[in-house]
């Protein structure tokens, strides 16, 4: 069954303070019931302090202080506020007992009359509160004498307090459930107007945004995060219509070389030469194409999945790819370090290798055969570093943050002639992302630039 969250909400806060509630209502029972016993025990004990002094247990009989004082006392007090009091000999048989019990008695317990403690009991129907106290002559414990009042008025407030609790804790539970709703409905009406917004929000207008609440609170931040969100996938967006325009236009003109050709040679008969020609040409255009959608795969399935990875030694890796790179190019390739002993590092190997061949091919590319290419590997500050530095044309500051677009090239007359696709840095870029490698580069135009890979710091 589906809840909303305004539901759950108003039903945790209502269980909460109801369990509170509930709490706080038997304190406050048992307070008063511990207030009350407490008063009719103090009652009881002035009671049998001043008796205590007024009868006395003289060989087996009964002697009084005052007594037609004392049963004068006891008659007034039948209606009003009664006070019960038999006197038993040491076996608990009954000597004497105030007129106000009739043909009741008093309950008599050797084992309670030494620590003076109150209890209640049920004497005909009516229900008492009794102590009882031990009555001496001469030193020497003669019987007992049995003191209660009655409970009933006690017991009548204990139970209409109960009652009365009982009545109000269900009324007290609903009042509280539609107040946490309605404040909980109160509480969530920004998050509505959040997702009625986000709703409208649509691929054909991803550039609007969420007005934010003016608290700087939770529904602000909240606010603010789908914002960058949404800004995030409208630059998506953008990247991927512009990547596949440009995928498309760079298909495209292979295509049409090919499809040029191919019209070329039947439309009459051709010599074997030209035939050749032709087909090279052809042939050159299927292995443009392949070059690109092989990196177009590349840069596909960068970020797929999660990446493994293992240690790598840096340096003699490093050395390993200088070596293939100077044989595949036919230029010395230097390699410099400031380490006398193996650098460690993880990382995925095979998009290692992969980073450090787009690197190495585009300083090939981008200079000029006599100059050199430098290959550092070291450790700075703790942190592993490869860098490839090249002394060719440079890259021009304007077009430093666009490098790493897909397809980009900088046009200039030098470039022009250089072949490329303008996807091996891209690849770079998010290779690098996915491997926690952060990549830097300083360049400047005509002197060469330098692509610096900085690993995760050691620990």
């Amino acid at each position: 069954m589906n809840v909303s969250y305004k539901e759950r909400i108003a039903r945790r806060l209502t269980l909460v303070t109801a369990l509170i509630v509930l709490v706080v209502f038997a304190i406050i029972y048992l307070v008063v019931d511990f207030t009350v016993i407490q008063s009719i025990d103090r009652e009881l004990k002035l009671e049998t302090d001043k008796h205590v002094g007024q009868i006395f247990l003289v060989n087996g009989e009964i002697r009084f202080v005052h007594k037609d004082e004392w049963q004068e006392q006891e008659h007034s007090q039948i209606q009003l506020n009664p006070i019960f009091i038999e006197i038993v000999d040491m076996q608990g048989n009954s000597m004497d007992r105030s007129p106000n019990l009739g043909e009741n008695h008093l309950s008599f317990y050797p084992d309670r009359a030494k620590n003076h403690e109150a209890w209640t009991l049920k004497t005909g129907s009516r229900e008492v509160r009794q102590m009882q106290i031990p009555l001496n002559h001469a030193g020497r414990q003669e019987g007992y004498m049995l003191v209660a009042k009655s409970f009933e008025d006690a017991r009548q407030l204990l139970t209409n307090l109960r009652n009365i609790l009982l009545i109000l804790y269900p009324g007290i539970l609903i009042s509280l459930f539609l107040s946490m709703r309605f404040l909980a409905g109160k509480s969530i009406q920004p998050i509505k107007k959040i997702i009625q917004k986000t709703n409208l929000i649509s691929q054909s207008n991803l550039n609007e945004r969420i007005p934010v609440a003016e608290p700087n609170d939770e529904i602000a931040q909240l606010t603010r995060s789908i914002n960058e969100l949404l800004e995030r996938l409208e630059q998506s967006l953008i990247r991927e219509k512009q990547f596949t325009s440009d995928a498309s236009h760079e298909l495209r003109t292979p295509l049409a070389v090919m499809r040029g050709t191919l019209e070329v040679l039947i439309r009459k008969p051709r010599t074997s030469e030209e035939y050749v020609e032709k087909i090279k040409m052809a042939l050159g255009s299927i292995d443009r194409m392949s070059e690109m959608i092989d990196q177009l795969l590349s840069l596909a399935r960068a970020g797929k999945g999660k990446m493994s990875r293992e240690e790598v030694e840096l340096v003699s890796f490093t050395q390993s790819f200088a070596q293939q790179l100077q044989k595949d190019a036919g230029r010395e390739i230097i390699v410099e370090t400031n380490l006398s002993t193996p650098l460690f590092t993880q990382v995925n190997e095979k998009s290692l290798q992969m980073i450090l061949n787009n690197l190495g091919q585009n300083a090939v590319k981008y200079s000029d055969q006599l100059t050199r290419i430098q290959v550092q590997v070291g450790s700075h500050e703790g942190a592993p570093f490869i860098a490839i530095k090249d002394e060719g044309k440079g890259i021009a500051t304007e077009s430093l943050d666009k490098i790493f677009d897909p397809f980009y090239r900088e046009i200039s007359e030098s470039s022009s002639s250089i072949q490329g696709l303008g996807l091996g840095l891209a690849i770079v870029k998010k290779l690098a992302l996915e491997s926690d490698i952060r990549l830097e580069v300083d360049s400047e135009k005509g002197k060469g630039s330098e692509f610096r890979l900085i690993f995760a710091a050691e620990i």
